[in-house]
């Protein structure tokens, strides 16, 4: 009676893989062996040399790498350039001689560097008492109304990015024609002493400014203007 022969074993794939790990040097002196071994291509149907897999992988390697780096140097360049704007922008801001010449700079800069069409500037009745004419445009009173409208677009939190209805853009916006359909807008909260206000950035692009936006810009813009206005008090 012929025995049956033995079931044919195979390797497992993993432990071929960390053998081969445990022991880089297994091809040295086999070279052919490297050029006889052939592997699936990854693009394509068929097989190619394990040589040729390598080239091809180490090229896709490299595009990927190269990607990268334009990225970051994508986001580089827009730093830059967003850097240079806040930089003119604040020194636009420090010359400027009074509170509304304040107000006026920062609605220049922000729709020239930074295409942001209406801004408000809601400051507390306090500072407004020391002045001998009533605020100009965008700077405005901050009462009972338009205090309770900001407060609720900020919902708790010092800035936010939000959508803004027609009507709150008629009170918050009371010097900017109303668009034909809501906008979007940046506010944060100013802290100018004990007097709070607000500062609004609006836009009639309801995408320019969206709820998942870091506000970061909007804060540091905000505090440097509660502080310049609290310097630009007139002198007695």
């Amino acid at each position: 009676m012929t025995e049956a022969p033995e079931p044919r074993k195979t390797l497992d794939p993993d432990q071929v893989a960390f053998w081969l790990a445990r022991h880089p040097d297994f091809f040295v002196g086999r070279e052919g062996l490297l050029q006889q071994l052939k592997v699936p291509h990854p693009h394509t149907e068929g097989a190619v040399s394990l040589l040729e897999r390598l080239v091809l992988d180490l090229r896709s390697r490299a595009e990927m790498a190269e990607s990268h780096l334009d990225h970051l140097l994508g986001t580089a360049r827009h730093s830059e350039a967003q850097y240079r704007k806040l930089r003119d922008t604040l020194l636009a801001l420090l010359e400027a001689p009074d509170r509304d010449a304040l107000a006026q700079a920062l609605a220049t800069q922000m729709s020239e560097r930074f295409a942001t069409p209406a801004v408000a500037l809601w400051c507390a009745p306090e500072l407004s008492n020391d002045e001998a004419a009533p605020p100009q445009p965008p700077r405005q009173v901050l009462g009972h109304h338009a205090g309770a409208r900001l407060a609720a677009l900020l919902d708790g939190r010092t800035s936010r990015c939000a959508k803004l209805g027609l009507s709150d853009w008629k009170t918050l916006l009371p010097h900017v024609p109303v668009p034909t359909r809501p906008g979007s807008c940046a506010v944060t909260r100013l802290v100018a002493g004990e007097s709070p206000g607000y500062l609004l950035l609006a836009s009639t692009d309801p995408d320019q400014y969206r709820a998942s936006m870091d506000t970061q810009f909007t804060e540091y813009l905000g505090d440097v203007v509660a502080r310049l206005l609290l310097r630009l008090a007139p002198h007695a």
